[in-house]
């Protein structure tokens, strides 16, 4: 990871990117969706993570995350990559309704040729980009871009109907995940 992205103070907020290798979209299924949703409150609930805004999209997820308990955040992250990767890949290969369930499999398989760090498969994208949140701008920024996500695509109208997101929680509602909210 480069010097430019780093977690440099436990204290603070950041947002963060998991892509997955190659842009490959996986999470056009709700089992998958929900492997992350599962796993995040785990995190949640065992690992000391906050949330405050998040959005999952087809190919990716944006997260602004700190933390309240003994574990860094970027061994939070690392746990939750690493626990996500196996758990999606095992419920692809399960997965009887998946049509691409032998191409996903091939090109996961197929990245570990260019990995030192993966031995059967590659899944996500190993750097994550924590920006450090320093001050209200660049805080709301994030917030409106992470919740825009789904619209810009075309999913919805509005932020706060696309159900894989925190924005229904900061127009109101209440989302899948609890979160901590951005003052």
């Amino acid at each position: 990871m480069s010097e430019k992205y780093k977690i440099r103070d436990q204290d603070k907020l950041y947002f963060v990117t998991f892509s997955v290798v190659k842009w490959i979209d996986v999470f056009t299924r709700s089992v998958y969706k929900d492997i992350l949703i599962q796993s995040l409150k785990f995190c949640q609930n065992n690992k000391g993570l906050d949330i405050y805004a998040w959005c999952i999209m087809s190919n990716h997820t944006h997260l602004i995350v700190g933390k309240c308990g003994e574990n860094k955040i970027e061994e939070i992250i690392r746990d939750f990559k690493k626990y996500t990767s196996v758990a999606i890949i095992k419920a692809i290969e399960s997965n009887i309704l998946e049509s691409r369930k032998d191409w996903l499999l091939w090109m996961f398989r197929k990245l570990v040729e260019r990995s030192r760090k993966h031995q059967r498969h590659c899944f996500w994208k190993n750097e994550y980009h924590p920006i450090e949140l320093s001050d209200s701008g660049i805080m709301q920024q994030k917030l409106d871009y992470i919740h825009m996500n789904p619209v810009e695509e075309g999913w919805v109208r509005e932020p706060e109907d696309y159900v894989y997101s925190s924005a229904v929680d900061y127009a109101g509602g209440k989302g899948l995940i609890d979160l901590k909210f951005v003052e």
